[in-house]
């Protein structure tokens, strides 16, 4: 069992950055894959990032790459999301997620958390 718990939204100017954390509680959580989703008003839940369990593969959506960067802390049970360049269509809900691979696929993750605002102006 594995709670995520994510911090680190809120409003910024386009161009603007943000880190998004994301605690987790539960003794397997260094043995989880990471992913961040995020969903906007009215869409889908779009795949974001992910992270390998020892941190050594990284894989982004096409859309964030470049600009997004994902990292983990096992030993402080941390996992983030560091955001640049933030433009009014990354205005969404984040969720940080853990799964079994580094996959973009939502369903390929078990464990939710309940999500952080980010809201980009123009």
């Amino acid at each position: 069992q594995v709670q995520l718990v994510e911090s680190g939204g809120g409003l910024v100017q386009a161009g603007g950055s943000l880190r998004l954390s994301c605690a987790a509680s539960g003794r397997t959580y260094s043995t989880y894959a990471m992913g961040w989703f995020r969903q906007a008003p009215g869409k889908e839940r779009e795949f974001v990032a992910a992270i390998s369990w020892s941190g050594a593969y990284t894989y982004y959506a096409d859309s964030v790459k470049g600009r997004f960067t994902i990292s983990r802390d096992n030993a402080k049970n941390m996992f983030y999301l560091q955001v640049n360049s933030l433009k009014p269509e990354d205005t969404a809900v984040y969720y940080c997620a853990a799964g079994r691979a580094v996959v973009p696929g939502a369903d390929e993750y078990r464990y939710w958390g309940q999500g952080t605002q980010v809201t980009v102006s123009s």
